[in-house]
């Protein structure tokens, strides 16, 4: 047994650098999207953003789903001890911090947890409800964190929030049905598939037939209803996020504009946003937003 003490945890400002170098390593896009969030508040999204990482690589990046289900955890010990005061891992340190400033709910984060050992357990579902089920816990609490931040937590917000987010998950399961197959997880609802007449012998010849098109159609107009439903959102935020939360709505729009224009064909090549039209997505959206 060893004598030496236990190394003292990371100091704040330490924990927030580790945060940033996680943010900017793992998210491609994220230079550009914290240039357009307040900037007293770019620190405080690399604390989240640095959380919903590490556990997702937690899940995902195992290969070994009790493995995965151990460290999560783990991790939700961390989180606990976090909101008792008692945060090591430079992550929560830094955390603490923003769950102090912003009165974060610590069921918001461990949500998140809940749709990461969902993944270890789960890789059908039954029924559209189901897969809604799955997303309130995967992706609609990323969007609450989102108006925790920008001090706007309010029923209304949070109903087109959790629109939005839906939404954004839906358009990612159409966009990524062949990365998710050959993780052994497919996201589209199995009665579904029996409507539309496409069975799992096809999503393993990555079949896109008939079947398969109009089986994808309906997921893209039903992930597109809940973006709409969502639309409301943007202009409802405070003036400094208004910009951001839009981009988000319309590049999920967009991702689903790809899949149509591809003819729902997600097997031969994954459906992108291209940078022209990203570039006009940013330039519509500030348009809609500013005072005129």
């Amino acid at each position: 047994m060893s004598n030496r003490a236990p190394s003292p945890p990371p100091s704040l400002a330490e924990s927030q650098r580790y945060c940033r170098r996680l943010a900017r390593r793992h998210y491609e896009n994220f230079t550009v999207a914290s240039r357009l969030l307040p900037g007293g508040l770019r620190q405080h999204f690399c604390n989240v953003y640095a959380y919903c990482r590490w556990a997702d690589d937690l899940a995902d990046e195992t290969g070994d789903p009790a493995c995965s289900l151990l460290l999560l955890d783990q991790w939700e010990s961390q989180l606990r001890q976090c909101y008792q005061g008692e945060a090591v891992h430079p992550i929560f340190v830094a955390l603490a911090e923003t769950i102090r400033q912003f009165d974060i709910p610590q069921q918001t984060f461990a949500d998140l947890l809940t749709a990461f050992r969902q993944d270890q357990r789960v890789t059908r579902y039954e029924t559209a409800e189901q897969l809604l089920r799955y997303c309130r816990s995967s992706a609609n609490p990323v969007g609450r964190l989102v108006l925790h931040l920008a001090r706007c937590c309010t029923p209304e917000r949070t109903e087109w929030s959790d629109a939005v987010c839906t939404g954004l998950q839906l358009a990612n399961f159409c966009q990524d049905v062949a990365r998710d197959w050959d993780r052994g997880r497919v996201y589209l609802p199995q009665s579904a598939c029996r409507r539309f007449g496409y069975d799992e012998t096809m999503f393993a010849r990555h079949a896109c037939n008939d079947a398969f098109r109009r089986l994808l159609a309906d997921q893209v107009d039903g992930a597109e209803r809940f973006l709409r439903q969502g639309e409301p959102l943007a202009a409802q935020m405070p003036p400094s996020f208004r910009l951001p939360v839009a981009l988000f709505a319309e590049g999920g729009l967009a991702t689903l504009r790809a899949i149509r224009r591809q003819n729902y064909d997600v097997w031969t090549r994954r459906p992108t946003v291209s940078r022209r039209e990203k570039f006009f997505l940013l330039a519509r959206c500030w348009w809609k937003g500013s005072p005129r």
